[in-house]
Order: structure tokens, then C-alpha cells, then sequence
């Protein structure tokens, strides 16, 4: 009796560790709305701040749209191998191409959340670099309780020339937070806009709490006993 409680506990227990993913590609190209949830993840708060292009003129909130698209980018993936999840990836605004090819929209803020306290978090940022993208920030906060605990970033690449297709992959992890956040900035914090789309977005427990969870369960079977 006792393995079959631990047992049961165990797989139980397993499908709290299990990680959320969201790589697009079992949905149907074309506008999923202003909130979209797919692999256990909810996308909102596109475009909700306004800010300044990279021109210096400025923008308001949902001036670029604020519906999420899945966009099947088997071109992209073609001349780019292994920088996603073929065909579909996520993008953002007001248009998009129908077919292989795709648009790659600008966006100032997408809001991730599973609607649970996670500690680890990954996506693929697919973006442009150089031309008027150079020295953008790109922040991937981590929050709990609208207060920012973990962040990884990087700044975009300025280099001459024109502009061009590359990716990043953003991560986080050991910190419990509740929402994640994609968005733009210039380096004195002002808000700003990219170029991209993302993939393979990825939400994971503590592997710990699980563990943790598991033995009290244990305990507390025990004692009754």
C-alpha cells in the first residue's frame, strides 16, 4: 500500500513538473487575436506602451496592432536551419503573408504567463540586427507580482551595412516569477521597437519544489498510518 500512495503521489507530482511549450506549429496560420494561449502559455499586452521609433518619431499604444499571428515561415527555415521549430513561429501586428514565406512586423511588448509561479524560461528571438535596429536593448524579464526579479537581454548588433535576419535565445532560470516580458528599449530606458518573431517558448517548474512536495506527501501518508 505504501508503494502505491508514493507512486501515486509521484505521478501526481509529474505533471506539475512537466514544462509548458509553445512552438506554433500545430496551429493554422493567420490572426489569433489580441490574447492568444497555445501549449499551456497565454500571449497578451501587445504593443501596450508607447515609446520612440528608431527614427526618433513617435509611437502610441497599438499603433502596430496588437494581434498575435502564427506565421508558417518554411522559407525562413530553409535559408535559416536550426534556429527554430519549423514551419510556424509567432509574430505580431496588423498583416502577414500567407504561405512559406513570412512578415516580420515590429513590436514594442508581448506579456507571457503560464498562470502559475514558474522558475525557468527560454524563447528564441528570430530579429533583425544592424541598419536602424543597431544598438537597440531587447530585454526577457521575469516578474512576480508586477515586480521585475530576473532578466537576460542583449543589444542589438550596429554594425554597417543593412540589415539582417539572425536569432537570439533568451533564458532565466533558479527565480520564482508568475508573468514573463519581451520588449525594446533604447539605452537610456526609453521604449522602443524591433523587428522579429519568436519561437519555442518554454515554461518550466523548479524541479526542487517538486521533490520537496513529493517527500512531505510521503511524510504526511506515513504519519496517518
Amino acid at each position: 500500500m505504501r508503494a502505491v500512495t508514493a507512486g501515486a503521489i509521484v505521478a501526481s507530482l509529474a505533471g506539475f513538473a512537466s514544462a509548458d511549450v509553445a512552438n506554433f506549429d500545430a496551429e493554422t496560420e493567420g490572426f489569433m487575436g489580441s490574447t492568444f494561449t497555445t501549449g499551456g502559455i497565454t500571449f497578451s499586452d501587445l504593443n501596450s506602451v508607447s515609446g520612440l521609433n528608431p527614427d526618433g518619431s513617435n509611437f502610441v499604444p497599438g499603433e502596430y496592432g496588437t494581434d498575435f499571428i502564427v506565421e508558417n515561415a518554411a522559407l525562413l527555415f530553409a535559408d535559416f536551419p536550426g534556429i527554430g521549430s519549423a514551419p510556424n513561429v509567432l509574430g505580431f501586428g496588423s498583416a502577414f503573408v500567407p504561405g512559406d514565406n513570412l512578415s516580420i512586423n515590429i513590436f514594442s511588448t508581448i506579456s507571457m504567463t503560464n498562470g502559475q509561479v514558474q522558475d525557468s524560461a527560454s524563447l528564441d528571438l528570430i530579429y533583425f540586427e544592424n541598419g536602424p535596429w543597431g544598438d537597440i536593448e531587447v530585454h526577457f524579464d521575469a516578474l512576480l507580482g508586477g515586480a521585475t526579479v530576473a532578466s537576460d537581454g542583449f543589444t542589438v548588433a550596429n554594425l554597417d551595412g543593412r540589415d539582417n535576419v539572425t536569432v537570439a535565445h533568451l533564458a532565466i532560470s533558479g527565480v520564482a516569477f508568475d508573468e514573463l516580458r519581451l520588449y525594446a528599449t533604447f539605452a537610456d530606458g526609453t521604449n522602443t521597437v524591433i523587428a522579429g518573431v519568436i519561437d519555442n517558448v518554454t515554461i518550466t517548474p523548479a524541479p526542487g519544489t517538486v521533490a520537496v512536495m513529493g517527500l512531505g506527501g510521503l511524510a504526511l501518508t506515513r504519519r496517518r498510518r
